[in-house]
C-alpha cells in the first residue's frame, strides 16, 4: 500500500492510500461523515485490490487530509478534491464508491465535472442530496439523536452524542468491539467545526440522478439508522441504469457487517462494466 498526497484547487492537502495493480480499473472509495479511509477495513481493501486499483481517500477535514477553516458548503471544493485525486492517479474509467456522506461528495463531483470520465458509481448507505425536505438526504433515528450535540466542542457532550450511534456503524453481534472503537475514534478525531460544517449546506441532486449516464449500484441496509433506506429507494427511482441491493436487517455499515458479501457485490458490479479504459 502506498500513501500519497495531492493538493486541491484551494490548496487543501488530500491524503489517500493506493493499493492494487496499477493497470487495473481504478476504484475510488469516499468515506462518510466524521470517518476516514481506514473505515473500510484492511480485509475489504485487500480483497478489492486483488481486482482493482483501490484509491481510498481521506476527505478534506478528515483523517490525514488538510483541515481548512471553511469552504465545506461549497460543492466546487468537493468536486475539485475528487478531480485532484483522479488527475494525480491518471484514473480515467474509474468507479466512484461513496459511503454515507461520500455519496453526496461524488454527486458534487459529477455535478461539476460530469460523468463521461467514469465507468460507474456505487452508493453505499448513501445520501445524494442534503437539506430540509430532500428525500435523497433523509436520515434515520441514530443520526437524528446525535445532531446537533455531536458537533459540540465539549468532549463530554460529543462523546455522549457520538456514542448514541451504538452499533449503527457495525451492526449487532459479538466480535465488533475493536472495529466499533476505531470508528468511534475516527469520529472524535474529526474536528467539531468540520462535523458541523458538513451539515450546514443544502444541495438537491435529483435532476443529476435522472440524467446520470453511467450504471449505478446501490447497497443499503433496510435497518439503516443513520441514512434511512427511503433515501436509497428515492435514488433508485430516479436513476436510469441502476442495480439495487437491499440488505435485510443490516444497519449503516454493510462492509463491516458482511465484508465478503460486500466485496462480492462490488466485484460483480464493477466486473460487469467491461474492461478498463
Amino acid at each position: 500500500m502506498t500513501i500519497r498526497e495531492v493538493h486541491s484547487t484551494d490548496g487543501t492537502s488530500l491524503v489517500y492510500r493506493v493499493t492494487g495493480d496499477a493497470a487495473a480499473r481504478p476504484l475510488v472509495l469516499l468515506h462518510g461523515w466524521a470517518q476516514s479511509s481506514k473505515c473500510w477495513g484492511d480485509g475489504v481493501l485487500a480483497a478489492l485490490s486483488e481486482r482493482f486499483r483501490v484509491i481510498a481517500v481521506d476527505l478534506r477535514g478528515h483523517g490525514y487530509s488538510g483541515v481548512p477553516a471553511d469552504g465545506y458548503d461549497d460543492r466546487d471544493n468537493w468536486a475539485a478534491d475528487v478531480q485532484a485525486v483522479l488527475d494525480a492517479e491518471n484514473a480515467r474509467g474509474a468507479v466512484l464508491l461513496g459511503w454515507s456522506y461520500g455519496g453526496l461528495v461524488l454527486c458534487d463531483h459529477i455535478a461539476v465535472h460530469g460523468a463521461d470520465h467514469l465507468a460507474g458509481v456505487v452508493l453505499v448507505g448513501a445520501i445524494t442530496s442534503i437539506g430540509r425536505g430532500e428525500a435523497g438526504g433523509r436520515v434515520g433515528p441514530a443520526m437524528r439523536a446525535a445532531v446537533p450535540t455531536a458537533m459540540s466542542e465539549d468532549p463530554a457532550e460529543a462523546i455522549r452524542a457520538l456514542g448514541s450511534f451504538g452499533s449503527a456503524l457495525t451492526g449487532p453481534g459479538e466480535g465488533k468491539g475493536v472495529v466499533s472503537q476505531a470508528l468511534f475514534g475516527a469520529s472524535l478525531c474529526t474536528p467539531p467545526h468540520v462535523r458541523a460544517a458538513l451539515f450546514a449546506r443544502s444541495a438537491s441532486n435529483d435532476d443529476l440522478l435522472r440524467g446520470l449516464g453511467v450504471p449505478v449500484l446501490i447497497v443499503h441496509g433496510t435497518a439503516d439508522s443513520v441514512v434511512d433506506v427511503s433515501a436509497a429507494r428515492h435514488a433508485e427511482a430516479l436513476l436510469p441504469t441502476v442495480t439495487a441491493s437491499y440488505w435485510d436487517g443490516v444497519d449503516h455499515g454493510p462492509f463491516v457487517e458482511d465484508p465478503e458479501r460486500f466485496v462480492d457485490e462490488v466485484v460483480g458490479f464493477v466486473g460487469s462494466l467491461g474492461a478498463a479504459v
